[in-house]
């Protein structure tokens, strides 16, 4: 007679969702450390050029919770080594910063008008990719911080699930 083996689903599925969230954890913290790095590549290998400030903007980015979240958008012309480019980022992060209200994320836009003349930062390395504030974001960080609570919860329970089973 061979023995049976017994598998709970509930621990398994336990499990399993324990694991996703380990994987989606270091992923979101994984992109976060990347674009940090870009962010400070970016920041340390620029040139200054003169923008044309085209549109200014508040959007409404999310929408949860009654919480709602604005993010300030800048859109600019510029001419790098004779090549006339167009760019919306204010700094470097590809995770823009949102806010929590209107006035904060107007707040940002101060200094900016559309027709204004106001200093890029321009990697020459990729050109088309320039930024208005020689500052970090916060976004890169924000995204750390999220995952690394994401990893921490699902490697929590993956250990009690399977410590348990």
């Amino acid at each position: 007679m061979s023995p049976k083996l017994s598998i709970d689903s509930d621990r398994l599925g336990s499990l399993h969702t324990g694991v996703l969230f380990l994987v989606i954890g270091v992923a979101i913290a994984g992109y976060g450390v990347y674009d940090y790095q870009q962010q400070t590549d970016a920041l340390a290998n620029t040139t200054t050029v003169e923008a044309t400030i085209t549109d200014i903007d508040i959007e409404t980015v999310s929408q949860r919770r009654g919480r709602t979240d604005y993010q300030p958008t800048v859109a600019f012309e510029y001419e790098y080594d004779g090549t006339t480019y167009t760019g919306d980022d204010i700094r470097p992060a590809n995770i823009a910063q949102d806010y929590d209200t209107r006035s904060a994320a107007r707040g940002a836009l101060d200094g900016y008008e559309v027709g204004e003349t106001v200093t890029a930062y321009v990697n020459p390395t990729s050109p088309g990719d320039a930024f208005l504030e020689d500052k970090r974001s916060d976004g890169p960080v924000r995204f750390v911080a999220i995952g690394g609570v994401l990893a921490l919860v699902g490697a929590g329970s993956a250990i009690r699930s399977n410590r348990d089973s």
